[in-house]
């Protein structure tokens, strides 16, 4: 009773652990999605802070992934880190 009992358990897990890999396999296998269309905002993680002032800016939405600086104090600010 007991042996039948684990090997149920064991069924059971291996089962488990080959659903998860297949699923995670199919994530990693599709392909990344497009970029949108040019002129269509994007969800970016980007602070900038003022080199003169001490000012920062988080900005979450740009027109393309990697847009310019804005500027403060008369200056362009700079890139302190992409937030993650």
């Amino acid at each position: 009773m007991d042996t039948v009992f684990s090997v149920l358990i064991a069924i059971a897990a291996g089962y488990l652990i080959l659903r998860v890999g297949l699923a995670m396999l199919r994530g990693l296998a599709r392909p990344i999605p497009e970029p949108p269309p040019p002129g269509e905002l994007r969800k970016v993680k980007i602070v900038y802070r003022c080199s003169l002032c001490g000012t920062e800016v988080r900005m979450t939405i740009a027109p393309h992934e990697d847009p310019d600086p804005p500027r403060h104090c008369l200056e362009d600010m700079d890139l302190v880190a992409p937030v993650e």
